[in-house]
């Protein structure tokens, strides 16, 4: 057999192999990164604020009104505190 020579890839065996281990790695690590990012949810920004609904802070309501009814449902507030708050917002229109 001939190991050296005659029918062996020579020198252009070892370059190709050698490019192609530098792609697997390079694959590997851009796998891994891109996995730990969707992992940590770093790929996500902050989101814009969607604009509200039209007719929402219409002539019915404002912005006030559904922030303080937003505080109400997520329960920093009591019931007391927000019916007193939302006739005092309702006085001042």
């Amino acid at each position: 057999m001939m190991w050296y020579g005659g029918w062996g890839w020579g020198w252009g065996g070892w370059f190709a192999m050698t490019v192609v281990m530098v792609l697997f790695f390079a694959l590997v690590i851009v796998g891994i990164v891109a996995l730990v990012r969707y992992l940590t949810g770093a790929h996500r920004g902050p989101r814009p604020p969607s604009p509200p609904p039209s007719g929402e802070y219409g002539w019915g309501g404002s912005r006030a009104e559904v922030l303080l009814a937003e505080r109400f449902a997520r329960g920093e507030i009591d019931e007391d505190e927000y019916k007193r708050r939302l006739a005092l917002l309702r006085e001042q229109r």
